[in-house]
């Protein structure tokens, strides 16, 4: 969907006939921010899937919700699979169907602007306004696998960035995050999915960290929307202790000091996060009421190996991307907007 928590789906993969992957159903996320008729509301509507499974490019996943695809699409109210193009993400009711778009469509690679590729992968930023229909399509294709109450037709306020590993024979979407053009409370990410048969290969994680790397060379601090699902939750928590890891290993040996602030414009995480994030990594310290940061090279180093940052990793060099500056005055996300904070022990 545009909007909504963030969610990364977790799928296992196991070979079908037909050189196809077949992904496996499993269990994922929970119904988090929901009131009870909301979730009786949400249960009625989704606790009938309306499509067996979805075949996307050469792999086959069976889905885990409910998608208002057209109706004609699963005449009497259920289909064994639905087809769609990996390349527009146009769907249809037969194999043959799909065949037959796909022989006419030269594109082997999303609209959009490429901002983004190294060896194995490329980042596409799609505007809703501007390409309507494939942003439409995308979010009917991640509701297949996501725990949303909503789907958003209106993808018009939105940016998409999807994620494609690119071969000789083009480009094939592995995942892809949502975020608004503009947001009043700072997110830099809306919605999240890795499709489930790319899990395990560090996508999810990769989604994140590019959102932040945006977020930097914006020159602006950001959030993921709130509040998270469970295994959005975790994936973040993950991402936001090494890069504050990585952060403070990386800081000048001659810098006794550090803040929260000053962290949060280094790695542009919001300061509420940095703060949570060391308080759960057990560094963070209260002395005369001033937070401090404590630890030692010692504890940096073994927090390090609990913490790593792991790959892929996303390469300043291949992001070819300038951002729209708003008036930073104005704009209280700006990190030439922040004022200084007191120094902490590192």
């Amino acid at each position: 969907p545009a909007g909504g928590s963030g969610a990364l789906s977790i799928a296992r993969a196991r070979p079908a006939a037909g050189g196809l992957t077949s992904v496996a159903d499993m269990e994922h996320d929970e119904h988090e921010g929901l009131d009870e008729a909301s979730l009786r509301e949400h249960e009625e509507v989704t606790k009938i899937k309306n499509f067996g499974a979805v075949e996307l490019g050469r792999h086959v996943m069976d889905t885990w919700y409910f998608s208002p695809y057209p109706k004609e699409f699963y005449p009497g109210g259920f289909a064994d699979v639905l087809y769609v193009d990996e390349v527009t993400l146009r769907f249809y009711r037969t194999r043959r169907e799909l065949a037959r778009a796909a022989a006419s469509c030269r594109r082997r690679a999303p609209p959009g602007d490429e901002i983004y590729r190294d060896t194995a992968l490329a980042m596409f930023e799609v505007d809703g306004r501007e390409h309507r229909e494939y942003c439409q399509n995308l979010c009917y294709f991640a509701k297949l696998f996501l725990d949303h109450k909503t789907l958003y037709f209106d993808v018009d306020p939105f940016l998409f960035y999807v994620l494609c590993e690119h071969d000789g024979r083009g480009h094939h979407p592995v995942g892809y995050y949502s975020k608004e053009k503009y947001s009043e409370v700072g997110y830099n990410l809306a919605c999240i999915l890795a499709f489930p048969p790319f899990q395990r290969k560090g996508y999810g994680r990769f989604l994140i960290a590019f959102s932040y790397a945006l977020s930097r060379r914006e020159g602006r601090v950001g959030a993921p929307e709130k509040p998270l699902s469970d295994l959005g939750h975790i994936a973040y928590r993950a991402y936001w202790a090494a890069a504050l890891l990585a952060c403070l290993r990386a800081l000048p040996p001659d810098q006794v000091s550090t803040t929260v602030m000053d962290l949060s414009k280094r790695t542009s995480i919001m300061a509420d996060d940095v703060a949570a994030t060391l308080q759960y990594l057990g560094v963070a310290r209260h002395v005369d009421g001033v937070p401090v940061v404590w630890c030692p090279p010692a504890t940096l180093d073994e927090l390090i190996r609990k913490h790593p940052v792991k790959p892929p990793f996303v390469v300043d060099e291949a992001l070819h991307w300038e951002p729209f500056h708003t008036d930073v005055k104005r704009d209280k996300f700006s990190i030439r907007a922040k004022r200084p904070t007191s120094p902490a022990a590192p």
